[in-house]
């Protein structure tokens, strides 16, 4: 399928894609927060600059769009038919980049997370559970979370993430 869009219109598109503060790192952060538990984002001094930096708890979360990190098995991590070369080779690139960075932050003792958006899209809730329980067993905190229902955490991150801006 060739691209229907001219080039000052694609490169238009491709500037609005956001690397970070992306609705899905926005609606983990949400839910973590309102977990209690407190971080920092996209820290420099960090091998590949993890979007969510628990220092109290030597943990690192990535956040993964599915098309530009390459979900195996994710219908969203199509590569495009035009400019296969280019494609290739960044998309390889990233993936590689990737598991450097990973491998670079687990020699250091950090313990890394990585989610995909369509993971944190489909279930929030339960990608921040499987945090806490780990985050938990290092620090034996407290259980009982007082989370308010999915749609209002949802709402709340889209308003965050300036979903409903006009443009």
């Amino acid at each position: 399928m060739t691209d229907n869009l001219s080039s000052q219109r694609r490169s238009w598109n491709m500037s609005r894609i956001r690397s970070t503060d992306t609705k899905p790192e926005i609606v983990l952060r949400s839910v973590l927060h309102r977990m209690g538990f407190r971080f920092r984002l996209h820290c420099r001094g960090l091998s590949g600059r993890p979007d969510i930096v628990l220092p109290k708890y030597n943990t690192v979360i990535f956040v993964h769009g599915c098309f530009w990190h390459q979900h195996p098995g994710c219908i969203e991590a199509v590569r495009p038919k035009s400019n296969k070369k280019y494609w290739t080779a960044k998309l390889e690139g990233n993936v590689k980049r990737d598991m450097k960075n990973r491998r670079a932050l687990r020699r250091e003792g950090w313990r890394v997370f990585r989610f995909w958006e369509c993971q944190i899209e489909k279930d929030p809730i339960r990608i921040a559970m499987r945090v806490a329980k780990h985050l938990r067993g290092i620090a034996q905190e407290s259980t009982e979370y007082a989370l308010p229902p999915r749609a209002e955490l949802l709402k709340a991150a889209e308003s965050r993430a300036g979903c409903n801006k006009r443009r």
